[in-house]
Parts: structure tokens; C-alpha cells; sequence
């Protein structure tokens, strides 16, 4: 019943929804407190409402949004406390006193207060906004952007504003038992005062020196910059704050291009969850700031996605535009047909190419240039289950999309059979269930699924955990964790300065130091070694976060479980058995003839039944049927070993960038042949020779 509740009022814990019964509760009982009268009573239920608010507001909880939807916001419940409170002075008796006065004024001078505050608290983030945020980008040399305000001053700012009443309160409340009419006024005294120095703070933050440049004179910085720096490939992406890990899985490889790289992207909150590197990267929410950068050195574009906001940078025809994806799959987006607006399309291997022939989407063969997956390099070869271990098994399916095609995950139809299935294994096997970070965001179904298996792997990797038949070194899993929590700490402190200022302070000072920035990778390999040696690696995980990554997941399994999608792909290159859950019961035969990644795969039905084969092949390498299959397909799917992915990558790069130096240079020639014919034919009767006229020669 209270799970239904949370549900239903949309609250995140029982704890959130307890404060929301009490802060709805405690209004009802202060009127009846002011009407009794019983000051007592009321200050009990004004302690219950002022406590209950703040922690709704400390958790974020979706019921405070809904609240302002229904007139009944913030500032609302704090006007009705206050006449409420008024009330309870009346009924005490006290409503020709002074003090009864004061109290009125108080509280309208208070008020008067939040229109200011409030005008100053959104024009210094306004001001503070730039047009640009960037990442090792040196601005501060160029331009001179002021400190942020302390955080303070601005962090929930008309919570904090509206919280000096308490003072008020507290001492209009003391009178009203006392009869003693000083703390009264003592209290209105303070509340005004400290009203009026909030404000007063922040005057200085919207004139002189504290006042960032203006937007004109910091795109004018910025374009110096890139005049300077004269980046020649750039990735552009533009998506939902959920999708950073599809540029995020872009940093490495163009960390290693040999051409000069930038990153540019659309949205700010992609910004804020891009991952650490050393590549520049320029944050342009304005279309038309972007289309006015001065971008004439860069000659080719890698798209990661396909949005709306590409035309912004595919309308510039001096640059040649790639689209690169963010994963190789079968899906329907991996042949999407607005991939025509782009000049090359680079696939990992052959397939990318025959599914492009096949859709039959208007991508021309000879656009389509296979590059490898530069990412994959951190996977490992598969050597088999060392002796002594148990197998593991990684349960990774993908999200249920913006449909609801059956196909689209196993979670809602198998998900629970194939964990239960794997959970019940003999011989026994370890779980890893590691689901896609969309999971559960459209579908109310997929969520509780989801829901229902991290239970299933939670409670049987807790019954590990105290089995002895699965205990291992006890000793060392625990030197592991202080090992973790030691890493932890000194990554912290490394990137520990993140937190400071806001936006524009982050863009002044977000030169990466490049010797930090290798120790962080370093650590963080460290991280992921420590981290599976701080548990048995027997014991059941459930797998959420961006840390251990996906392909950390990879190297430490022996099997997978999927849907279509990228990962079956990635997954591809470790050589391991896999199985593909076919959720829309096509049958194995046409499941394969349509989706490529799954011809050396198990195939599952709903059921899950045919598990047991895969278990097997993971068991015993010669029950692998299908071990030949799935080398010839890594081939197929990802292309060659060598040379490495990379390299090929950056030849592409290579290629495509003399590709637009010639395109340019011809248009050069065009262009000033056409200016010569242009010149030629608009001249004008004063500046023929002597003796023509419009037409022919006049003659004698």
C-alpha cells in the first residue's frame, strides 16, 4: 500500500512521502491551533510544517514542483503561515496592540523584500550565463570573467530568503505566550534586518568589475581562439542530458587523432556529464552564436548522432560531414535514412555497409568507409574460465526504446527468466545484471521489471556473500576496499575543484592539467582492478553508474546475454559465447536472417530455455558450436585486427581532410573566374571607351 502510494504521489521513498503527509497536515492543524487559540499547538505544527518543507526541498521531491503547479508554491505556504499566524494574535486578544501592527508590516515589507531579491538573483545568473561554455579553452588570458558569488548567496536562494521570517515568528510567537511585547518586536526587527542585508549582498554582483563581459565581447574572445588554435576535426554532438555517454564514448579516440580536435556541443547539461579530457571543447546553445563561429579551418565534422540540431554545422560546405554513430547494431537506427545529409557514413566493418545496401535508404556504397571501433581496444580476448573460478555471466539488455515493439528488450518478456535461470544454474555461475541507463525512463512496465530483477540478483548475491561455499579470501577482499576507498580519496581531491563557481567561473579556469589527467585514468584503472577484488568472485552484482564501465563488465565475464543493440557488437570483440533473447518470437531463423550480430549466437526465446547451451560452451570449450562462427563474424562486424582501429580511424581523417582541401580549392577557382566574368559584364557606359555607346560603335 505505501509503495502504491510513492507511486501515485510520485515521491521518491516512503521518508519523502511521510514528509509530505505532515507538511499537508500541519496547515489544517495551525488554523485550528490560531482559532482555539493555542500558541502551543501552533508552534508545534509550524516546527512540523517548516521542518517537513525543508526536507522536501533538500531531496529535490517531485510532490514541490507539483505543488507550484497548483498555487500552492513555496512562497504561498510561507504567506499562509504568517496570516495564520496573524490570526492566532487576533484571537489572542492582542489586535490593538502594537505589536499586532508590526507584525502586518513585517510581514509586507518582507514581501516587499522578495521582489528585488529575487529581480537580482536572476540577473546575476543571467549575466553569469555565457554564450559559450568551454573546457580547455584559455580564455582567462584573454578576457576577464569575475568570481562567482559565494554559493551561498545563490544556491536556493528564495528558500534561504524566505526562512528569515522564522525570527519573526519565533519571537510574534513568545509574545503571544508571554504577553511581553519586546521579543515581538525584536523579531520583526531582525527578520527585516536580515531581509534587507540578503539584497544588500547581492547589489554588488550586478555592477562594476564583478559583472561578467558581455556576450559579444566573449564570442569575439572565443573566435580568436579558434583563429589560434585552428582546429581542423571537430565531433559535434546535440542530445538529451541522458545521452552523454554517446559523445563520452568519443574522448579517447580524439584524444588520439592526428589532426588538431575539438568538440563541440549544443546543450549545457551534456557538458556538466561529459567525461574528463584533453580535447577543447565549446558548449554553443545559440544556433546562430554557432553558425557565427569562425569554424574556417575545420575540414571535417564526425556526427555521433542524429538530431535536428546537426544542420547547424552540416549547412558550412567547406567542411566534410561524417557520421560516425555511437554504437554498431542492427537496429533500425543504424540504417536511419537521414544519413544521406552527410557526405561519408563510417561503419565498424562490412556489415555496416551491406545493412546500408540492403535498407536501401539512398547512402551510397561508395560513401561508406569502414574505420573499425577505436573504442573496443580496451576489450580482451577471451583465454577461457580460469581453473578454480566459477563462470560469470553478464545479464546486459538494452532499454525499451520510444515504441513499444516487443523486440526492443527483453526485460518486460524474459528478464526475469533468464536471471532466475542463470541464478539457479548447476553447475553455478556469478550474475552480473548491467542494464542500459534509459532503462525505465518511458516505460512504467520496464521500470518495475527492472525493479523486480536488481531484487532477484540483490537478495541471491546477499545469500552468497554468507555462503560458505562461495567465500573466498576474506582478507583480501577487505584490504581491497580500503584499497578502493584509498583510490576514492585521492581522485577526489584531484578533481575535487569541479565543484567550485558556477559556469562561467568552470569556463574561465577549465584548463585540464594533462599530468592530473593521466594520474585520474591511471587511478581509475585502479579503481575497477580493486573494485571486482573487494567482493568473492562468486557473489551475484548488480551493476549501475557509469563505474565499473561496460567493457570493464567484459573482460571480467566469460558470457553474455543481450538484445539487439551496440553492446552484442562491442561485445562481439571479445570472442566470448553470447546469447541474443529473440523477445519478439520472429523464430531463430528469421531472427538471424535479419539481425547480423546474432549468427553465432544462442538464441533465446522468452523462456529462457536455451541457456543450458550456452552454459555449456562457457563449461566446456569443446561444446562450443559455435566458437568458428563468432571469429568469422568479429571479422565481419568489426573488420581486420590490423591494422589497429585506430590507425584506420585516423587515415580516414586523414583522407577526408585532403578531400576538403581540394573541394575548397576548386570553389576558390570558380569563385574567382566567376568574379572575373562578373566584372567583365556589369561595366558601366562611363567606363567603356571613347566613341561606344550601348550598342555597337558609332561610326561615321
Amino acid at each position: 500500500m505505501i509503495s502504491t502510494a510513492i507511486r501515485v504521489a510520485r515521491v521518491g521513498s516512503a521518508a519523502e512521502l511521510a514528509a509530505a503527509a505532515l507538511m499537508m497536515l500541519g496547515f489544517p492543524c495551525l488554523m485550528l491551533a490560531a482559532l482555539l487559540p493555542s500558541v502551543g499547538a501552533f508552534a508545534a505544527a509550524a516546527a512540523m510544517t517548516y521542518l517537513a518543507d525543508h526536507y522536501l526541498h533538500r531531496r529535490g521531491s517531485y510532490l514541490v514542483n507539483r505543488l507550484s503547479k497548483v498555487r500552492a508554491g513555496l512562497s504561498i505556504r510561507f504567506l499562509i503561515r504568517q496570516l495564520l499566524l496573524v490570526l492566532l494574535l487576533a484571537r489572542l486578544d492582542l489586535s490593538n496592540s502594537l505589536v499586532f501592527y508590526a507584525a502586518i508590516a513585517c510581514f509586507l515589507a518582507f514581501y516587499g523584500f522578495q521582489a528585488p531579491h529575487g529581480a537580482l538573483i536572476t540577473l546575476i545568473r543571467l549575466r553569469r550565463r555565457m554564450p559559450v561554455a568551454t573546457r580547455n579553452v584559455d580564455l582567462r588570458s584573454r578576457v576577464r570573467i569575475p568570481d562567482a558569488p559565494p554559493r551561498g548567496l545563490l544556491s536556493r536562494s528564495a528558500e534561504k530568503m524566505l526562512h528569515f521570517d522564522l525570527v519573526a515568528v519565533a519571537g510574534l510567537l513568545v509574545t503571544g505566550a508571554t504577553d511581553n511585547k519586546v521579543y515581538g518586536f525584536a523579531g520583526v526587527a531582525v527578520s527585516l534586518l536580515l531581509a534587507f542585508g540578503y539584497v544588500a549582498a547581492l547589489v554588488p554582483f550586478v555592477r562594476g568589475r564583478k559583472v561578467p563581459p558581455s556576450a559579444e565581447k566573449v564570442l569575439a574572445v572565443v573566435d580568436d581562439w579558434l583563429r589560434e588554435y585552428r582546429p581542423e576535426t571537430v565531433l559535434y554532438f546535440s542530445g538529451s542530458k541522458d545521452s552523454a555517454y554517446q559523445v563520452n564514448m568519443w574522448l579517447e579516440t580524439m584524444e588520439q587523432l592526428d589532426t588538431r580536435p575539438l568538440i563541440i556541443l549544443r546543450e549545457r547539461a551534456i557538458l556538466e556529464r561529459m567525461a574528463p579530457t584533453t580535447v577543447p571543447v565549446i558548449c554553443v546553445p545559440g544556433g546562430v552564436h554557432l553558425m557565427n563561429m569562425d569554424l574556417s579551418t575545420v575540414r571535417v565534422a564526425l556526427y555521433a548522432a542524429n538530431v535536428g540540431k546537426n544542420i547547424h554545422m552540416l549547412r558550412v560546405p567547406t567542411i566534410q560531414h561524417v557520421f560516425i554513430g555511437h554504437g554498431d547494431s542492427d537496429k533500425l537506427a543504424s540504417v536511419n535514412p537521414f544519413s544521406k545529409v552527410y557526405d561519408e557514413v563510417w561503419t565498424a566493418g562490412r556489415a555496416g555497409r551491406d545493412r546500408y545496401a540492403i535498407a536501401d535508404v539512398g547512402v551510397r556504397d561508395e560513401d561508406i568507409v569502414e574505420v573499425g571501433r577505436p573504442q573496443l581496444a580496451p576489450i580482451q580476448t577471451w583465454q577461457g574460465v580460469p581453473e578454480g573460478r566459477i563462470p560469470t555471466v553478464l545479464y546486459a539488455p538494452t532499454w525499451e526504446g520510444w515504441d513499444d515493439n516487443p523486440g526492443n528488450t527483453s526485460i518486460l518478456l524474459a528478464g526475469e527468466n533468464i536471471v532466475r535461470t542463470l541464478l539457479e544454474a548447476e553447475p553455478p555461475v556469478r550474475v552480473l545484471y548491467k542494464p542500459h541507463p534509459f532503462t525505465g525512463t518511458r516505460s512504467g512496465a520496464a521500470k518495475a521489471a527492472h525493479e523486480r530483477i536488481t531484487a532477484l540478483v540483490e537478495a541471491a548475491g546477499a545469500g552468497r556473500a554468507v555462503n560458505p561455499q562461495f567465500v573466498s579470501d576474506t582478507a583480501a577482499q577487505t584490504a581491497a576496499g580500503e584499497e578502493l576507498a584509498r583510490i576514492e580519496a585521492r581522485i577526489a581531491s584531484l578533481t575535487g575543484s569541479d565543484e567550485a563557481g558556477d559556469e562561467a567561473e568552470a569556463t574561465r579556469d577549465g584548463l585540464v592539467d594533462v599530468a592530473q589527467h593521466a594520474e585520474v585514468a591511471r587511478l581509475r584503472a585502479e579503481w575497477n582492478d580493486a573494485y571486482w577484488r573487494s567482493f568473492s568472485a562468486a557473489e551475484h552484482r548488480v551493476i549501475t553508474g557509469a563505474e565499473p564501465r561496460l567493457y570493464d563488465c567484459f573482460n571480467v565475464s566469460d558470457a553474455m546475454v543481450s538484445d539487439i543493440s551496440s553492446v552484442v557488437s562491442d561485445f562481439i570483440a571479445s570472442g566470448k559465447p553470447y546469447a541474443v533473447t529473440d523477445s519478439a518470437e520472429l523464430g531463430a531463423e528469421e531472427f538471424k536472417r535479419q539481425n547480423t550480430a546474432v549468427r553465432a549466437a544462442v538464441i533465446l526465446s522468452n523462456s529462457a530455455a536455451e541457456l543450458g547451451e550456452l552454459l555449456e560452451a562457457v563449461a566446456d570449450p569443446a561444446e562450443d558450436a559455435q566458437a568458428a562462427g563468432r571469429r568469422e563474424l568479429k571479422n565481419y562486424l568489426l573488420g581486420p585486427d590490423e591494422p589497429a582501429s585506430i590507425d584506420q580511424f585516423n587515415s580516414a581523417v586523414r583522407e577526408l581532410t585532403r578531400q576538403a582541401e581540394r573541394r575548397n580549392q576548386g570553389q576558390e577557382s570558380v569563385t574567382s573566374a566567376d568574379v572575373v566574368d562578373v566584372d567583365l559584364a556589369s561595366a558601366v557606359p562611363g567606363q567603356r571607351a571613347a566613341g561606344e555607346t550601348d550598342g555597337a560603335a558609332v561610326t561615321g
